[in-house]
């Protein structure tokens, strides 16, 4: 994932931050046995997914070309590795 720059924009940033609030949220409210604060809480994290679609329609994402993968092949092919004993 390092060379494929997955999520590393402020759309993604945005949508995980806000998403992992809303888990916080959820999960206090969840051991207050509180079911309308936990409701609250699912709440914000489907905001976060919402908010990040939005940033990346906004041109903040990334864009769809350099979101593929290419494979790339090496000239020398490698051993297999044998376990010694």
């Amino acid at each position: 994932m390092a060379g494929s720059s997955h999520g590393h924009t402020p759309a993604a940033w945005t949508g995980v931050i806000i998403a992992f609030i809303g888990f916080c949220v959820a999960g206090a409210f969840m051991v207050m046995a509180q079911p309308l604060g936990f409701w609250a809480g699912m709440v914000i994290v489907v905001l976060g997914g919402v908010v990040g679609m939005i940033m990346r329609s906004m041109g903040l994402g990334q864009p769809k070309e350099t979101g593929q993968i290419t494979h790339l092949t090496t000239a020398t092919p490698r051993e297999p590795v044998t376990a010694e004993s």
